[in-house]
This record gives structure tokens, C-alpha cells and sequence, in this order.
């Protein structure tokens, strides 16, 4: 056979024997684990101490995330209550900040309603330009019947509804002529039609709220709880209505503003800031003196502010796990002392130090897998109870659910690879006269 031949027949028998390595090592992993299973079913309840003290580090973490993330869920539904092309003009953001930022924007001048109107005349690329504020919170009454004193009174324009993605169920929303005459009219949220008016809409009829009598011309469309309560619990009447009847000093007003498509939303938001700059006399160089905020950045600002209190979470939660984990310690070094005299016949008849520590390891992994799978599912079940009374879909956090059995693994190979040590290094003639 010439040096061609024989490299040829030596390259050939490479892969060979690595199939032959792996295979055998597939076999002697499957053998571990059949053991290991075998070792568990025989001491049953030394086996459910040890998953119930796992089982509760990993529920202790994956119930927290569950939580927080049917919160943040709901909550960031709230903050997607814009449409997709509209976004708003603020004097303050949406989130606090430090308090020496606060104190600068506490210093800001009002978005005032002159303003507004100057706005939608120089705003070419907006679609629309609504306005709004929040004027009071109170008792509403009917006929009918009367609330509590938690019904908010919302001064807005036409153009608004839109861009908050009000839709009208029944009757019909503001006109221009409501504005300009500041009609005592006004749309209700359809939570509050059921209590106010419980024998049918409401529209048509008449509510008063702080002594002043509203005539009901539209009801919206259910939307739902909301971080306050009741995202249909409201009143909105004319903005004039509400800046005759309750003044427009020291109250600041929000911009709506609507872009015609999603290809201009970035330009129209350059627009408005370039206009209401020049509206408002702020100097070249320094910054806004408003906030601009979409669904997108209000998320974002809402993600990076709990980010911190989503670590502190877990990391305080896993604390459990570490616990568990020296649990797994201990009873796998009783264990390996009750199973001495086995690990003795096992290495008389062959086996390799390697081979009982895999085993040993093996078994300390499905013990925490097993407990962590149930931890998973207890977890995600308690941690979803929020969402039934938020009357929120139930969320599956599949990335903290890898986490945790993730986790598992690296606490059954962390804290059983000094008992499985223990168990390969014992000497084979003193393991077998062990009683």
C-alpha cells in the first residue's frame, strides 16, 4: 500500500471512530440517566424534599416575572392608547425624573390654547392637530342614578379623538360648532352610559357633574380597564367649554397631533418641534421646553425605568435557588454515603471514576429539572392570577421559563459535581466492606 492509500484508509477511519466516541458516549449518558431515574423512584421521599426546595426557588422566581410582566403588559397597553401615526405635545414627560431635572420643567411656561390654534395653522404635514386637558374629577349624576366621585372631566376638540383612538358606538362626536359656541355637550366612556343611564345609551338625555348640566350627544366604545381604573369611566365636553367654565390659567393643554401616513411621521414631528419652538421663543442651542412623545418612546421610557426593578426582582428570587441548591448539596452527600457500597460494586466490576461521576451529576440534574418544571408551571399559573383580576391576556414568559430551567442545570451541575467527587474518589476495596 503506497502513502496515498494508507492516509486515505487512515482519513476513513477518523470519522469512524468519532461516531464510535460519540455513540458510546450517548450510551453511557443514557445509561446515567436510567440509574439516576432508578436512584430517584427508590427513595421517594427524600427525592420530593429535595424537588420541593427547588421547586420553590424557581417558583419564587418565575411568579415574580409573570407578574411583572402581566403588569407591564397592561400597562403598556395604556401607553399604546395613540394611534400608530399620531403623537403628543406635553409640558411635562410622562415619567418622573431626578428632582433637579424636575425643577427645570416645573419652571415651564404653559402649552397654552393660542398656541394649539397657531399650531394647526402652520402645521402643513399634520393630518390633524388636537387639543386637551384634564380639568376635574368628581361625581357625575342622572335620573338614574350617581357615581362615585371619580368620574374625570376631559376638555378636548374634534380632532383629538382620532388621534386617541376613540371610536364613537352611538350618536356623535363634537363639531366645530360645539367649539365655537362651547356647547354644554358632551361623549361619554361606556362604562359610565351603563351607570348613568342603565335603560339604554344615554344619548339624547342630559347628566349634571359639579352642578352643570351636560347634554350626552355620543357614547364611545368599550376600552377596557386602564392603569387608573376604568378606562371608560370619563366625560369629555368642548375644550371651550371646559377653559369657560373651569379658566385656562395655570393649566397646561396637550397637543394631539396626527401625521397623514407613517412616511411622514418623522417629518411632521420635526415640523411641530421647529414651529412650537418659535412659538414658545426658545433660543437656538437649548433644549425643548416641552415633551414629545409617541406610543413607542412612552414603552421605551416606561421599559428602561422598571428595567432596575425587574433585576432587583430576580436577583432578590434566585436567592431561593441558591438555598435550594445547598439543599441539593446535602442530600446528595447522604446519598453517596447510603449508596456506598454500590458505588463499591460499580467500580469492582468496571466502572470508571468518570462514569459514577456522571452518574451522580446526572441524577443531581433531573432532581432539579423535575423540581423546576413544576416550579415553572406553579409559577406562571400564581403569576397569572394578576391578569385575571386586571381582565388582562394571560402571558407565557417562555425567555424566563428557558431561564429557569437553565438555571436548574447550572444548580445541579454547581452544587452535585463536590457529592459525585466524593462518590468517583471513594476507594473501591473500603466501599465494599462498608455496611
Amino acid at each position: 500500500m503506497n502513502n496515498t492509500e494508507a492516509q486515505n484508509a487512515m482519513g476513513s477511519a477518523r470519522p469512524a471512530s468519532r461516531k464510535r466516541r460519540i455513540s458510546f458516549g450517548l450510551a453511557e449518558l443514557r445509561e446515567s440517566c436510567v440509574m439516576a431515574m432508578s436512584a430517584i423512584r427508590a427513595h421517594k421521599l427524600r427525592s420530593i424534599l429535595t424537588l420541593l426546595g427547588i421547586m420553590i426557588g424557581v417558583f419564587s422566581i418565575i411568579v415574580v416575572m409573570t407578574a411583572i410582566r402581566v403588569l407591564q403588559s397592561n400597562i403598556e397597553g395604556e401607553l399604546s392608547q395613540l394611534g400608530s401615526t399620531a403623537f403628543v405635545i406635553q409640558k411635562r414627560p410622562e415619567f418622573p425624573v431626578d428632582n433637579e431635572a424636575w425643577e427645570k420643567i416645573r419652571r415651564r411656561k404653559d402649552l397654552t390654547y393660542q398656541q394649539g390654534i397657531a399650531l394647526q395653522q402652520k402645521a402643513t404635514l399634520a393630518a390633524s392637530v388636537g387639543m386637551e386637558t384634564g380639568v376635574a374629577n368628581n361625581e357625575a349624576s342622572s335620573k338614574y342614578y350617581r357615581t362615585n366621585p371619580d368620574i374625570g372631566l376631559i376638555g378636548t376638540t374634534p380632532d383629538a379623538f382620532a388621534a386617541r383612538n376613540r371610536v364613537i358606538d352611538q350618536g356623535r362626536s363634537f363639531n366645530n360648532n360645539d367649539l365655537e359656541s362651547a356647547a354644554r355637550v358632551c361623549v361619554i366612556g361606556s362604562s359610565l352610559s351603563k351607570k348613568l343611564f342603565p335603560h339604554g345609551g344615554g344619548v339624547g338625555d342630559k347628566l349634571q357633574f359639579e352642578g352643570i348640566s351636560y347634554h350626552v350627544v355620543g357614547v364611545l366604545e368599550a376600552k377596557g380597564s386602564s392603569m387608573n381604573g376604568d378606562g371608560d369611566n370619563f366625560i369629555l365636553i368642548p375644550l371651550t367649554t371646559a377653559l369657560n367654565h373651569y379658566g385656562s390659567q395655570n393649566r397646561s393643554l396637550d397637543f394631539l397631533v396626527q401625521a397623514r401616513d407613517q412616511a411622514t411621521y418623522d417629518d411632521t414631528i420635526e415640523q411641530v418641534r421647529g414651529i412650537l419652538r418659535k412659538l414658545r421663543k426658545v433660543p437656538p442651542g437649548e433644549g425643548d421646553d416641552f415633551e414629545i412623545a409617541s406610543n413607542d418612546s412612552l414603552i421605551n421610557q416606561f421599559r428602561t425605568i422598571t428595567m432596575a426593578v425587574r433585576l432587583g426582582a430576580g436577583l432578590i428570587s434566585s436567592i431561593s435557588l441558591l438555598a435550594a441548591g445547598v439543599g441539593i448539596m446535602n442530600i446528595m452527600l447522604v446519598s453517596v454515603t447510603e449508596r456506598t457500597k454500590e458505588i463499591g460494586i460499580r467500580r469492582a466490576i468496571g466502572a470508571k471514576k468518570r462514569n459514577i461521576m456522571t452518574q451522580f451529576i446526572v441524577e443531581a440534574i433531573i432532581l432539579c429539572e423535575v423540581g423546576g418544571v413544576f416550579g415553572i408551571v406553579l409559577g406562571i399559573t400564581a403569576g397569572n392570577v394578576a391578569a385575571f383580576f386586571l381582565k388582562v391576556t394571560p402571558v407565557f414568559p417562555w425567555d424566563w421559563a428557558a431561564v429557569g430551567l437553565l438555571a436548574c442545570s447550572v444548580v445541579g451541575i454547581a452544587f452535585g459535581t463536590y457529592p459525585a467527587y466524593k462518590a468517583a474518589n471513594l476507594d473501591p476495596i473500603e466501599s465494599l466492606r462498608y455496611e
